[in-house]
């Protein structure tokens, strides 16, 4: 029994951040199944890296291209086969999980992040083309999203519902899946096959916060024992505070009737846990956030090192006063969480856009070159 399985007695499932074709095709996907991986995610950057990245998919490029196909067919072909590839490896981790666990996400198209009904439509148009039980559609927690969410959650589709930052918006992702479950429950479909989770971003709230802090202490000095018991602090305060509300969220009324009929808790899942500042531990955001009913989606490097020195024992419930207390004490320094929140939201989609855009470059690139 590895790291990994007494996770999984304990109640969290570790999944990878990563996909790659040659990766799945070699058997080091299934290697790390056997060691107790139980999931997989993926999104526009991570294709990027793998596509633009590596000669892997170069020969089905060539096919493609020469069947006339757009750039963004041909991306979208060779993300679908790579999906399908890694839901067929973890059907077996989906099936032996009752469906709890096994599942591979593919992000809805980025530039749709602030388009309700676009994004509904790709979820859709994706959900039935990769035709996966164990997939997962990643819809980004944007204010236009919300609405999004909870549509497709009522059609019955698993979402996995990324790039969420706050507190705040949390509270609206619940709500849209739990709406989403009660408007399907009410046309009288089935919801025990529902599955979801809430992408809580965690690493990035630390930089964002910490260079705040550094820059408060360079325009005041005297700051200094206010400033530095607080570096590191907020991403880890931040979904502790998370999780006690999704405890409470999940152990309500509204929930238990849900439950009574089949509806599955949507777990929080623990994202961008690669320690970005090498002055902290490299597994400081899976170590400090292990607990029942919960996901941590690591890159490979971050899940080296926790089977290498980590230690399995819960950590969520642990330092919440303390963690109220930094959350507190950064505002006090006149910081605004909400507004570093919303900063974080507007660089991911930024982000997974830009990436997006490079990747159907390099197509465009190898396309070209192919003529």
């Amino acid at each position: 029994m590895t790291k990994l399985h007494e996770l999984a007695e304990l109640g969290q499932a570790i999944w990878l951040d990563y996909i790659q074709r040659n990766f799945l095709a070699s058997g080091k996907m299934q290697d790390l199944i056997d060691l107790g991986v139980r999931g997989m995610t993926s999104n526009p950057s991570i294709f990027e890296k793998a596509i633009a990245g590596s000669s892997d998919y170069d020969t089905d490029l060539a096919d493609l291209i020469s069947s006339g196909l757009g750039v963004e067919e041909i991306y979208e072909a060779l993300a679908i086969d790579d999906i399908q590839h890694a839901a067929n490896l973890l059907m077996p981790v989906y099936k032996n999980t009752f469906g709890a666990d096994g599942y591979v996400s593919l992000e809805v198209n980025p530039n749709l992040a602030y388009d309700t009904d676009g994004t509904l439509a790709d979820a859709m148009r994706l959900w039935q083309t990769v035709d996966r039980p164990n997939l997962m559609i990643k819809i980004p927690a944007t204010k236009q999203g919300i609405p999004a969410i909870r549509q497709a959650i009522s059609a019955g589709i698993n979402v996995n519902v990324t790039l969420i930052f706050s507190l705040e918006r949390y509270a609206d992702v619940i709500d849209a899946y739990l709406t989403g479950v009660e408007n399907r429950m009410g046309t009288g479909q089935p919801i025990d096959h529902i599955a979801s989770v809430a992408s809580f971003f965690i690493s990035r709230l630390d930089t964002k916060i910490d260079k705040a802090l550094t820059n408060r202490l360079a325009a005041n000095p005297d700051l200094i024992f206010r400033v530095n018991p607080l570096l590191g602090q907020a991403a880890v305060a931040n979904a502790k505070l998370a999780y006690q509300y999704f405890r409470s969220e999940f152990s309500s009324v509204r929930f238990k009737q849900l439950s009574a009929q089949g509806a599955h808790v949507q777990r929080p899942l623990w994202a961008s846990t690669s320690t970005k500042n090498p002055a902290y531990s490299d597994i400081l955001y899976v170590q400090e956030l292990i607990g029942p009913q919960t996901v941590n989606t690591v890159p490979q490097e971050t899940l080296d090192a926790y089977l290498d020195h980590g230690d399995v024992r819960v950590t969520i419930d642990s330092g919440l006063a303390k963690a109220q207390q930094s959350l507190a004490a950064i505002e006090k320094l006149g910081i605004s969480l909400s507004e570093a929140t919303q900063e974080l939201e507007d660089e991911g989609v930024a982000a997974f856009a830009k990436s997006f855009s490079s990747l159907l470059d390099s197509i465009a690139a190898k396309q070209e070159a192919f003529k």
